[in-house]
This record gives C-alpha cells, structure tokens and sequence, in this order.
C-alpha cells in the first residue's frame, strides 16, 4: 500500500498544473481567449440542470444524441449556431447576441 502512495504523491492536480502555468504570459493570453467559450458552455450545463435534464433527455427533446449533448458539454466539439439553437430550444430558451 506504501508503494501506491508514494506514486499518487508524483501525480499533479489539474488544479496546481493550471496554476503553474499562469506564471507564463502566453499561456494566460491563450487562456483567457477561451473565456468566452467557456462561459457558454457553463451556460448549456446551468440551463440543463435548470431544467432538470440529464443529457439523455437533453438529446432526445432537440433531437440528437446523447453523446453530441456531452461533447457540446465538455467543449470537445464545435457546434452551429444551428445546433445551438435546437439545445436552446429544447430548454425553451433562445439564444441572445448582446453587444459589449
């Protein structure tokens, strides 16, 4: 059991990677370009769990596969506005553009 604990202690937390590399300036200014794409995916996840609806009755009401709901999600994939649309919809939400 000792040997297992000593090699969990090498392993970093996503946590103390990230704040490691913020002391580099151009990861901060990659970093922060992807504010805006983060926030609307907490955005996606906040209106589902507002809804109360598990990705698989996300996918069903807008007509797609749970597994498209997921990677929407987790950023993994690069949806339409089309597409964004059809998961609004499902949440009886629209999407709004608001001007800065």
């Amino acid at each position: 059991m000792s040997k297992l604990k000593n090699r969990l202690k090498t392993f970093t937390t996503f946590d103390d990677w990230r704040k490691e590399q913020m002391k580099d300036p151009e990861f901060v200014r990659e970093y922060h370009k992807l504010d805006e794409e983060f926030e609307l995916l907490e955005m996606i996840l906040a209106a589902r769990l507002e809804a109360e609806l598990t990705q698989t009755q996300l996918a069903k009401k807008a007509g797609m596969k749970q597994e498209a709901i997921a990677r929407i999600e987790s950023g993994q994939s690069n949806p339409s506005y089309r597409t964004l649309r059809r998961v609004a919809a499902a949440m009886d939400k629209k999407i709004a553009f608001v001007k800065k």
